[in-house]
This record gives C-alpha cells, sequence and structure tokens, in this order.
C-alpha cells in the first residue's frame, strides 16, 4: 500500500513540474512581443516609382522594358496589373520575395500598404522568370521610402529571401538593352561581369577527291562592359546595388 501511495506521489509531483513548466513557456496574446515592430507608414497618397528592366525577347534580343510599382493605402495586398500575359508563378514568386527583402530593408509595416506592380508598353512575357527580382526589389525599396531611382543606373538578377542576388542568363544582350535605354551602369550578379563562350573553328582538308572538314571550339573569356561599352558592376546583394541606385 505505502509502495501505491509513494507512486501515486511521483506521478503528481511529475505532472506539477510539467505544468509548471508549461504555464511558464505561456505567454498571453496582449503580453506576447514581436521579433521586429516596423513603423507605421504615414500613406495619405498613392506614390510610383520607375524602373527599367533588361530582358531578353524570344530571338534573344536584349529589350529594355518599364516595371511600375505604385504604393497606396490598403491591407497589405500585392497585385500585379499586367494586361493579355498568363503572369508565371515563378515571376509572382520573385514579387512576394521582393516585397519581404524590401520590408527587412525599410523597417517598414505594410500591413495597411497595397503594392501594385505593372509593366508598360512591352510584352510582359519577355520579362517571365525570376531574373527580375533584384530590380522590383530595388523599386520596392524606392516606393516605400519615397525616393527616386537613378535612371543612369540597370541591374539584372534574381532575388533571394536573405537578400543576396543569384545568377541568371543572357547577360550580355541585357547589357546591350540597358546601354540603348541610355543607362551607363549595368549591374549584374557576382561573377557574371565576364563570360565564357566557346567560339567554333572549323578545318578542312583535302585528300584525293574528298574535303573532310572537323570543327573545334575554342575557349574565349569576354569582359561583359569592354564588349557592350558600358560600366558593368558585379554587386552580391541588394545593399550593395542600392548605392549605385542612390537608396542607401
Amino acid at each position: 500500500m505505502r509502495e501505491k501511495r509513494k507512486e501515486i506521489s511521483l506521478i503528481g509531483a511529475v505532472l506539477l513540474i510539467a505544468l509548471v513548466f508549461v504555464t511558464s513557456r505561456f505567454v498571453w496574446p496582449n503580453e506576447r512581443k514581436t521579433v521586429e515592430n516596423f513603423p507605421t507608414l504615414n500613406l495619405s497618397e498613392e506614390k510610383v516609382v520607375k524602373i527599367y528592366i533588361p530582358a531578353v525577347d524570344s530571338e534573344g534580343r536584349g529589350i529594355a522594358t518599364v516595371l511600375k510599382v505604385s504604393m497606396k493605402p490598403g491591407d497589405g495586398k500585392v497585385l500585379v496589373d499586367i494586361n493579355n500575359i498568363l503572369f508565371w508563378l515563378d515571376t509572382q514568386q520573385s514579387i512576394q520575395t521582393a516585397k519581404k527583402v524590401a520590408q527587412e530593408v525599410t523597417k517598414a509595416d505594410l500591413s495597411k500598404i497595397d503594392l501594385i506592380y505593372s509593366l508598360e508598353n512591352v510584352n510582359a512575357s519577355v520579362v517571365e522568370g525570376p531574373s527580375a527580382g533584384a530590380a522590383i526589389a530595388i523599386a520596392t525599396i524606392a516606393v516605400i521610402k519615397g525616393k527616386e531611382i537613378n535612371s543612369k543606373v540597370m541591374i539584372t538578377g534574381t532575388i533571394n529571401p536573405d537578400g543576396t542576388i543569384g545568377p541568371v542568363g543572357g547577360i550580355i544582350p541585357k547589357a546591350q538593352a540597358a546601354k540603348d535605354a541610355g543607362a551607363t551602369t549595368f549591374l549584374v550578379p557576382s561573377g557574371q561581369g565576364t563570360q565564357v563562350n566557346y567560339i567554333p573553328e572549323e578545318k578542312c582538308e583535302q585528300i584525293g577527291y574528298f574535303t573532310f572538314c572537323t570543327t573545334t571550339y575554342k575557349r574565349k573569356i569576354e569582359n561583359v562592359g569592354k564588349s557592350v561599352g558600358i560600366e558593368v558592376v558585379e554587386v552580391k546583394n541588394i545593399w550593395e546595388a542600392m548605392k549605385y541606385f542612390g537608396l542607401s
């Protein structure tokens, strides 16, 4: 009987300790604290920022299109205003990531702000995919800060949740598009200021009545800036890019 009472007492003690632990871990709703307290934006009217985005069309040619980011009072929505296009899921994901990065950079509370993204005067399918992510993030940061963007600078690259800028394709045609649009500085992901190309070289030999030809490919490292005639700067993350756009 004593052993049974000891067993019950032991179980009770364990339950009491567990209850104390759980109670100490619980925080009433009105006592909870957020990890970061973002300041609330004082927005009484719509704000708009425009940025040029370099892209490559279906024929491999570089083009530049205009992305417009608007900010107005709302309830935290992200809206896309693009006509005649099936807006690709990876592009939508880039916009969501760009918004999160912009909020982290600016420390702004966007819970009562709607952001609207639109492309002007272009077939938007040419900018599908994540390669416009860095530019979208820059434009979002600019509209939150209420600052203009340096129009002489353009950027290409993906945007990652930690603010780093990832590699993309079509660097040379995009650099050409940036130059044609009037930019003097083109920001690219780290390591993409030079491109490795393989140039075909054909060698033929006449043997009797037959001609035999062989093709070899010679490796050529090409400096993008020198090739296109524009200043090319490699950037690792969104904070480095902001300096060139006048946003830091």
